[in-house]
């Protein structure tokens, strides 16, 4: 299967006075590839596309795209003996922000991992990655970053989903994280013989650094299927 998600993001309460607020939008095209008669290569990429406003200060508006995470898993094509899906390889962060307050301005590089079981109606598993730089920029910080994603969901026998996670990050160098939670529904529907998914959902922050957003926001995602 491949899937194109669009998931548009919306943080209010963003910087120090919490008066900035920041829309996402992440293009994430998930594509595996068969390399062998028993390994699939699974590549996933997150570019974002990013609109905020005094997001520090009073900072003004900055519209553009921002760092891409570039992941590529090699994964079995078949699941193990109890039912585990999993995969392992790089990620990499490509330099891709188009102004200082949307990137980082480094290239970074570091080992990814996905796990999940189905079992009946529910999916359930993890995803993490940790990311250092190892070249752009000089002037500018450093990274160093893990990131965790934990998940469950409870598909329906008419093709509802309903979902939970978190996307914590661990910013090594500031020692903060930021910790979303997301609670989603979507629907798996048919246009013009297409399958295409629609969702939406809440996210809350339980954590997040000084400058980072607050409280509530929204998450609206279009998911489009191609199944091979």
């Amino acid at each position: 299967l491949i899937s194109v998600p669009f998931q548009l993001n919306y943080d209010p309460n963003v910087g120090p006075q919490r008066s900035g607020d920041r829309w996402t939008l992440n293009i994430q095209p998930v594509i595996p590839v068969s390399i062998s008669e028993d390994w699939n290569l699974i590549s996933r990429t997150i570019l974002p596309v990013i609109n905020q406003h005094d997001i520090a200060s009073n900072s003004g508006t900055q519209t553009g795209l921002g760092d891409t995470v570039q992941s590529f898993f090699f994964s079995p094509k078949k699941p193990t003996a109890n039912g585990i899906i999993w995969g392992v390889g790089p990620a990499l962060l490509l330099p891709t922000g188009t102004h200082d307050l949307l990137g980082s301005d480094k290239s970074g590089l570091g080992p990814t991992a996905v796990v999940l079981k189905e079992h009946g109606p529910w999916t359930y598993g993890g995803l993490a990655n940790h990311i250092w730089s190892v070249a752009g920029n000089s002037s500018r910080a450093g990274v160093s970053s893990t990131f965790i994603q934990p998940f469950v969901a409870h598909t329906t026998r008419d093709a509802w989903t309903y979902s939970l996670n978190t996307e914590s990050t661990y910013d090594w160098k500031s020692e903060q994280w930021t910790v979303p939670v997301n609670a989603m529904v979507s629907k798996i529907t048919k246009i013009d013989r297409h399958l295409v998914s629609f969702g939406a959902g809440a996210r809350y922050y339980v954590d997040s650094p000084d400058d980072g957003p607050k409280g509530w926001g929204v998450r609206l995602i279009v998911t489009l299927l191609f199944p091979r």
